[in-house]
């Protein structure tokens, strides 16, 4: 069977859209930032491999990388629907029985037992394996559920009505999306994270990163759930990184991304993978992204909750809430270009002064009182200890949270540096903000 490589321009050479987007691709895919919320949820983002059924590769036409990734950024596809097998592997190390890293995550977002405020789900996508079942017709009606073995939850918007529903539970958060919102508020569409978690809009902020900082080729083809597709493969340049590369099937008759690979520059099966099993361009039924909370189901109204996302400031006013730094409202500060940027978020020096404080034995209660001794203070080192190690520099001390994708740097002064980068990246930006 044939396999398609890069192909060359007319005279011989590599076309120059081969090292990163140009002309209306770059255009499209430069609105899309990379956030540093794909460092927090794997920072999002995912793999399979083995789940999805192939049948050999497909005889395409040779198509150039340039061209490649000019199909990609016309890509306009409104309509669709489909399941999305996620999988995370960052290595990250076991916690103790009965802590997860969703129940951390969402407690730090403000999630409530109980409530089904989408903060917390999306950290659930960090680490193993899950099910997304989604649809789309344009930017107001989109659904996305994750699928879990006893229990659903569902993000729907349909116009202003964004609803968010928890099966397990059965509890319902609800929000009005406000007319006239910053960016029409069409591009939100789903709370911040959700609907980042598609081959789509992961491979939009990998070509947005992509710009003279990476190698870009075709590099076969490859089926994925049934369409034939190319596959694009990104190589980051940047020698601070720590991916070794991303690989997009994109589908050969409409250009829209259909599975999305990150592997470690250390190797190994992926780290992140997101692609679709089933998936359909047909509009979806209208029902689809109608919702009425069931009978006894407990509902909260976005306007009576609290800080920002939850109703209570002019910005966040009706909108359900977002993972921690994944709205724009609390975008974190960057450094560094491309594959190499760094975020920094401000944690307070209370989160700080109680990360060095569990290190060193000298817990800190809920009011400033002694956490614990013994052996309660050398569990929590021992747990402190599994995730990364003592640094110091110009910018003080802390530790350093090890991943096989990503690092993060956490001071004792509140500070968290976090980039899918090197150690010494990490170390060298937070040197760089004092």
């Amino acid at each position: 069977m044939a396999r398609n490589q890069p192909t060359p321009g007319a005279d011989g050479h590599e076309p120059a859209g081969a090292t990163g987007p140009s002309g209306a691709g770059r255009r499209k895919a430069v609105r899309y930032a990379v956030p540093v919320a794909v460092a927090g949820v794997a920072a999002a983002t995912i793999g399979i491999g083995s789940a999805l059924a192939t049948s050999g590769d497909p005889d395409l036409p040779k198509i150039s990388a340039q061209d490649l990734l000019a199909k990609v950024a016309a890509s306009d596809v409104q309509q669709l629907s489909g399941s999305v097998r996620v999988t995370t592997d960052l290595g990250l190390p076991s916690l103790p029985s009965g802590v997860s890293l969703g129940g951390a995550m969402g407690k730090a977002g403000g999630e409530r037992k109980g409530d089904a405020n989408p903060a917390g789900k999306l950290t659930e996508l960090a680490s193993g394996s899950h099910t997304l079942r989604v649809a789309a017709d344009g930017p107001d009606k989109q659904r996305v559920s994750i699928v879990e073995r006893a229990a659903e939850y569902s993000v729907v918007r349909n116009g202003q009505q964004v609803w968010a529903y928890d099966s397990g539970s059965n509890t319902a958060y609800h929000a009005t999306a406000p007319k006239g919102a910053a960016g029409a508020d069409k591009d939100r569409k789903l709370p911040g994270g959700l609907a980042d978690a598609s081959p789509q809009e992961l491979a939009k902020k990998a070509l947005a990163a992509a710009q003279g900082t990476t190698d870009v080729a075709v590099d076969g083809t490859a089926k994925v759930a049934g369409r034939d597709a190319y596959r694009l493969t990104l190589t980051p340049k940047q020698s601070e990184s720590t991916i070794g590369s991303v690989r997009i099937a994109v589908d050969a008759k409409n250009g829209v991304p259909l599975k999305f690979t990150v592997t470690p520059k250390g190797g190994g099966k992926a780290a992140v993978d997101v692609a679709f099993t089933k998936v359909s361009f047909d509009r979806p039924s209208a029902s689809t992204f109608s919702f009425t909370p069931p009978k006894g189901a407990k509902v909260t109204e976005g306007s009576q909750g609290k800080g920002a996302g939850h109703g209570t400031d002019d910005h966040g006013k009706g909108r359900l809430p977002a993972a921690p730094g994944t709205d724009a409202a609390s975008a974190p500060k960057t450094t560094g270009t491309g594959w190499a940027t760094v975020a920094e978020l401000d944690a307070g020096k209370g989160a700080g002064a109680g990360v060095g404080a569990m290190g060193s034995g000298k817990g800190v209660g809920p009011k400033g009182g002694a956490h614990g001794s013994g052996a309660h203070a050398k569990d929590a080192e021992k747990l402190l200890d599994s995730f990364g190690g003592k640094v110091t520099g110009s910018f003080g001390s802390g530790r350093i949270v090890s991943t096989r994708l990503l690092n993060v740097l956490l001071t004792d002064d509140g500070k968290v540096y976090a980039g899918a980068v090197t150690k010494e990246a990490l170390l060298k930006a937070a040197d760089a903000n004092r």
